[in-house]
This record gives C-alpha cells, sequence and structure tokens, in this order.
C-alpha cells in the first residue's frame, strides 16, 4: 500500500480541524477556577507562563531554539521512525506492522504537542496551532472505540516491538510491570491538559478523557476490575491534572489508588525496587530504582500530600528528598548514577565516567521540587532547581538544537560510549524519551520564575522579564533585568495598579549563601566573604536573608526599585568524604554554573591538569566561544560551563580536577 506522506496528510487534516474547531472553541470545560482545586492543596501557587514574557539573554535564546528548531526536528524524526504512522495503522487507516523499538513511542508525539502548546501559552501562533491539530487528528485516529490508547498493542497484541515485553495472551494490561500502557496514557493526559489550557479547545482533552474514564473503568478492587499499578509511573500526576481541570474525583481516587497500592503483594506481584514497588511508598525512605520513574512517583506523592494532608506522605515526600539531596545528587543536580537499570546507586555511590544522569530524570525532578517548593515555599527546592536546569538539564541539548544527550556523565575519556553507544551528543535515539522531553519543559520555564500566595510574591529564578498578575487582590506588573548568571545584579521595578502591602520574598541563590545545596554531600572549600546585599529605591537595607530569602513587606507603590547583589567569584568545591570518587578533587563553580575542563581547549596538558591551593582564576566573557560564555582561566587551564561540553566533537572531560595543597 502507498505510503503516507505526513507533511500532505498533516495540511489535509489540520483544514479539517480547522473547520471542526468553531464547534469545540464555543463547548469547552468552565474553566475560570481550573486552578481552585490546587489552590485548595498546595499553599503556593506558581505564577502562569502566559503572564511572564521572558527577554533574557540566557534563557530566551534556549527556548526559542526549542520552539524553532527543535520541535520541527523531532517531528520530522517521528515522522521517519513511523512515529504518526502507528496510529494510522493501529486505526486501519494503513496496512503495517508496527513502527520503532520501544512500546512507549506513542508518548513522543505528546510530548511534542505538550511542549508545543506550552509555546502557544506563552505567544499566539495559528499555524503551529494548525499543526498541533493535524496531529491531535492523526492521535485520534488510532484510539479504540472505548478509550484504548496504546498503539503496538492495537496493532498486534501478540508481538510487541521490543523483546522485553512479555506476551502471554495477548490481552490489555497482562504485563503492567513493563508494557507502558499506563506511562503512555500518563503522557497523553497530561498533554492534553496543556494542549486545552492552550487553546481551549477539546480535541485533545477528548481524548484524553475518553482513554482516563476507561482507566477507571478497568483498575480497581471491584468485580471485574484489574488489581494493579502502572511499572513506569507519571499517569498518576497526569489524573491529578484531569481532575483539576474536570473536578471529576473518579481521577484523583484512581491515582491515588496506584499509589497506595505500590508495594502492596495483596494487589500485585510486586516489581521490586527497579519500580519503586518493593514497599508501600509511605514506608519508603530511600530513593531507589530507576531514578525517571522514582521522581514522577514523588510528584505524584507530593500532590496527594498537598490535597489530603495525609502525614504518611507527607513523611515519605520529605525523607526521600532528604536522602536524595544529601546522598544521591551530583554537584550539576544529575540524579541516578547506574546505566543498570537507569538507577539510583548506593547512598554516595557517584562515579563521573560512568555516570548515568538521564536529562529525563533531571526534568522530572524539577517537576517534583517544584511541587514541593508550592507546598512548602521553602528556597531550598528552588536552589535544586536552579542548579539542575544551568547544568545537568540543558547539558541534554546541543547549542544547535538537534543533538542530545541522553546520559550527562561528567567525565569522559573520548573511549567510554556513555550516551547510549556513542561517546558525544547523538542526533536521535531508538528510544527518544530525552529529546522530546526536552521539548516538553523547556517552554515551560518562564512559569518557574515567580510564584505567589495571598499576599505574598516569591521571585525564584532571575531572568530578564515582564510580568503582570495579581497578588491577592493587587494587579501588579513587575519586570527583571539582570545579566544573569554571568553576572550577579538584578533590577526589579515593582509597578502596583495602586498603592498596596503586601510581601516580596526574594531567594538568595544557595551558591550566594556559601551553600552548594541543601545538607552536607558538598561544601566550598573556603567560604566567600562577600555577602549578598539588596538596595530599594537606592537605599541599602540592613537585612539578611531568612530561610534563603530577603523579605520585605510594606506599601509598595509604582517606580519601586529593588536592586540585588550577589558577588560571583570562582569557587572550589569538595565532595563529603564518604564520595570515594571525589577524594583529594575540587570542582569549579562561578555563580549557579558549574564547570569543565574540556581536552579541545587543553590538548597539551589535559591529563595532567590539577588544581594548587594557591592558584588564582580569572573570569572572562568569550562571546564567540559555545555561544557566548564565561570562561574560567588560570595559568594552566580553561574551563567552561559543563552544560557546554560536547559541542565540538569527540574529547576528553572532566568536571572534578586532583586538587594539591
Amino acid at each position: 500500500m502507498k505510503k503516507y506522506n505526513f507533511p500532505i496528510l498533516a495540511i489535509f487534516l489540520s483544514i479539517l480541524i480547522l473547520i471542526s474547531c468553531k464547534e469545540t472553541r464555543n463547548n469547552v470545560v468552565q474553566s475560570s477556577d481550573k486552578t481552585s482545586a490546587l489552590k485548595a492543596g498546595y499553599q503556593i501557587e506558581p505564577v502562569n507562563i502566559q503572564n511572564v514574557k521572558l527577554s533574557d539573554s540566557f534563557w530566551l535564546p534556549i527556548i526559542k531554539r526549542v520552539q524553532e528548531i527543535t520541535i520541527a526536528y523531532a517531528i520530522q524524526k517521528c515522522n521517519e521512525e513511523g512515529r504518526f504512522e502507528n496510529f494510522l495503522i493501529a486505526g486501519k487507516q494503513k496496512t503495517g506492522t508496527v513502527k520503532g523499538e520501544m512500546p512507549f513511542d506513542d508518548t513522543d508525539v505528546y510530548k511534542i504537542i505538550e511542549g508545543a502548546s506550552n509555546t502557544l501559552i506563552s505567544a499566539p501562533n495559528p499555524k503551529l496551532e494548525q499543526v498541533l491539530d493535524s496531529l491531535i487528528a492523526i492521535v485520534k485516529i488510532g484510539q479504540e472505540k472505548d478509550g484504548y490508547l496504546t498503539t503496538w498493542r492495537t496493532i498486534n497484541p501478540a508481538k510487541p516491538p521490543c523483546t522485553w515485553v512479555p506476551v502471554i495472551e495477548g490481552k490489555r494490561w497482562e504485563s503492567l510491570q513493563i508494557s507502558h500502557e499506563c506511562y503512555n496514557a500518563g503522557h497523553l493526559i497530561e498533554a492534553a491538559v496543556v494542549h486545552y489550557e492552550a487553546t481551549g479547545k477539546r480535541n485533545f482533552l477528548d481524548i484524553a478523557i475518553k482513554n482516563a474514564d476507561l482507566l477507571v473503568q478497568t483498575f480497581g478492587d471491584g468485580p471485574g476490575q484489574v488489581k494493579g499499578v502502572p511499572g513506569h509511573q507519571i499517569v498518576e500526576t497526569g489524573l491529578i491534572k484531569l481532575y483539576q481541570v474536570t473536578h471529576n474525583e473518579s481521577y484523583l481516587k484512581l491515582a491515588k489508588y496506584y499509589l497506595d497500592n505500590r508495594g502492596n503483594p495483596e494487589n500485585h506481584k510486586l516489581y521490586g525496587e527497579y519500580a519503586q514497588d518493593h514497599k508501600p511508598v509511605i514506608q519508603q525512605n530511600e530513593v531507589v530504582g530507576h531514578a525517571v520513574r522514582a521522581v514522577y512517583m514523588y510528584a505524584g506523592m507530593t500532590d496527594i500530600a498537598a490535597m489530603t494532608k495525609d502525614k504518611g506522605y507527607t513523611d515519605a515526600i520529605n525523607n526521600l528528598w532528604s536522602n536524595m539531596v544529601n546522598k544521591k545528587m551530583y554537584i550539576t543536580g544529575g540524579i541516578g548514577s547506574r546505566h543498570d537499570g537507569e538507577a539510583f546507586g548506593p547512598n554516595y555511590e557517584l562515579p563521573n565516567l560512568t555516570a548515568y544522569n538521564e536529562t529525563c530524570a533531571a526534568i522530572g525532578d524539577v517537576y517534583w521540587n517544584h511541587r514541593l517548593h508550592n507546598l512548602y515555599g521553602k528556597s531550598a527546592y528552588f536552589d535544586v532547581i536552579e542548579r539542575t536546569m544551568y547544568n545537568g538539564l540543558i547539558s541534554g541539548i546541543s547549542l544547535d538544537g538537534k543533538q542530545f544527550f541522553y546520559p550527562n556523565a561528567l567525565e569522559a575519556d573520548g573511549v567510554y560510549k556513555s550516551n547510549r553507544g556513542s561517546c558525544t551528543r547523538q542526533a536521535w535515539f531508538d528510544c527518544s524519551c530525552c529529546p522530546t522531553n526536552l521539548i516538553r519543559f523547556v517552554p515551560s520555564i518562564p512559569g518557574l520564575i515567580y510564584s505567589k500566595s495571598n499576599d505574598v510574591l516569591y521571585v525564584n529564578l532571575y531572568a530578564s522579564n515582564n510580568a503582570s498578575f495579581k497578588v491577592g487582590n493587587t494587579d501588579l506588573q513587575i519586570s527583571q533585568q539582570t545579566g544573569y548568571p554571568w553576572k550577579g545584579k538584578i533590577n526589579i521595578l515593582v509597578n502596583p495598579k495602586k498603592e498596596s502591602k503586601f510581601t516580596i520574598k526574594l531567594r538568595v541563590p544557595g551558591w550566594a549563601r556559601n551553600e552548594v545545596l541543601p545538607g552536607d554531600l558538598y561544601s566550598y572549600k573556603k567560604a566567600s566573604t562577600q555577602k549578598a546585599t539588596i538596595n530599594l529605591n537606592g537605599e541599602q537595607l540592613t537585612i539578611r536573608p531568612e530561610e534563603g530569602y530577603f523579605t520585605i513587606t510594606r506599601n509598595w507603590k509604582k517606580g519601586d526599585k529593588i536592586n540585588l547583589n550577589f558577588p560571583m567569584e570562582v569557587q572550589e568545591v569538595e565532595t563529603n568524604s564518604k564520595v570515594e570518587t571525589n577524594k583529594n578533587k575540587v570542582s569549579l563553580e562561578y555563580g549557579p554554573i558549574v564547570y569543565a575542563v574540556e581536552e579541545i581547549d587543553n590538548k597539551t596538558n589535559f591529563d595532567k591538569i590539577d588544581v594548587e591551593s594557591s592558584d588564582t582564576f580569572k573570569v572572562r566573557k568569550d562571546d564567540n566561544l559555545l555561544n557566548g560564555i564565561n570562561v574560567i582561566e588560570n595559568s594552566k587551564f580553561k574551563a567552561i560551563p559543563y552544560y557546554s561540553w560536547s559541542n565540538r566533537g569527540v574529547g576528553k572531560m572532566k568536571v572534578w580536577l586532583d586538587y594539591k595543597n
């Protein structure tokens, strides 16, 4: 049968969809209170990305690159590898066998739609919206009448695309541990909610609701229902988001059912530590197993903790977070030390050459920490988010937007193929979860900058932007101008519509308080004597950071100006002595940026590079190197930001350098 030409098909379908959308736009859930359920649980609410217009010289180019290059590139790759074709084959619009090698290939399409939808929230784009309508129409073709949507099983349930999914009778849900049927549903639902919030259309939301309704009918302890939990978590957070939009409590109950029954041998045969299914979630106090699965689950647990105030859930997420940050987190914010199982290792096992640090895990960890901040408001969570975003997360995508790291090692010898068979970045993967997860996440970054609670505004991250939103009953415009992360000065203009009393909490980054990460896993070899300062309308305030914030409560009026200064200097970081791999080594930081030395910059002496106690460093801005960076130099070597390594071919690299007194 003739192969479909996707671009032509997309244009054809988009015309049909655009006609039908005249009806769907007028038939949406009334969602002016769509965050009310969220507010009922979380004390703090993020400021939506549609209210924050980024002008930042660091983040805006990265976001634009994803929006303008990576999304189109991923659509092309998905077309080449049959991702769209699978939906057409499943819906009998085309004949053939399943394309691709993973049982979760469908989710690449969903994550592209989610990232593009976040783009639409930031700014209307009729052409992009039309493309998404086309993709959604293709997805709908693959959905079975009762709402089921996992194309490989619909196409041929007896032949999964990979050998590691067992087939017993070819039935749905028979291999929940590894089939990814619920994982597919989770990404579908998450993407559909974002698309609905971006466009007001129900074309994708209705597909997700139909799928979620099938899950509700299928799973539970009732007669004829399937007992079991997903092998790979994410459907839990998806169901909770769908509940927040629709107010259908059956979705929330199912999410809690999945979490409550992990580690319950009376419900199913346990999957073990790999899938965080070795004991009930409220008894778990050490982060173990597959790191992506873990942080997705912890995010869902945090949602449940917020909504139910269940002490068991609250204690568990706090214990798990403390274990991860104190004993299992890399200096770059990366998590998951082992290639085997893409997993956390034992406490203090943090190898560099063989570090895994999956890009998806970094993204999932940001999602989890953001929820924790919404629950507690502690600056420590954004210290983790900032470190992860500037280092071990954006390291996952190249400076041209078309090359990717799946694992993010902290050392390279030019021989060990750390990146799924490669010593450097790859253009795509047979398992392409990381590229599309970056697409999903990066356009949402402006939504991390501000949060609010009653009459309190949290300034979480520093990036040039103009924002407009309400704080309590006050209409507020706020803007930032900064050269962060290369410079530590931030100018903030506060413009309430009328003079109003409220509180602004400005996060003082951990690095500016001589704290690498919360806890004792890392420390600065020598504490900086420079202090963060804050000026208000030209006057320096004598306040000190409390719990990681400069806090100002006053009657704010138009034109109020805040000037922050976080002095930056090159800092040497050392690791807790329990981490064997980093003994007698230091890493270098400047502000929030972790540095690495790369062979291409140090060709004659790479293997001999060390740091001595008497060394001094110079920081220099190089606008012509790696899209413009600060480099650290001394008489022996040049270091570049870790996130920018491996953009110039195969070569050696290291973050941790030998230290000599």
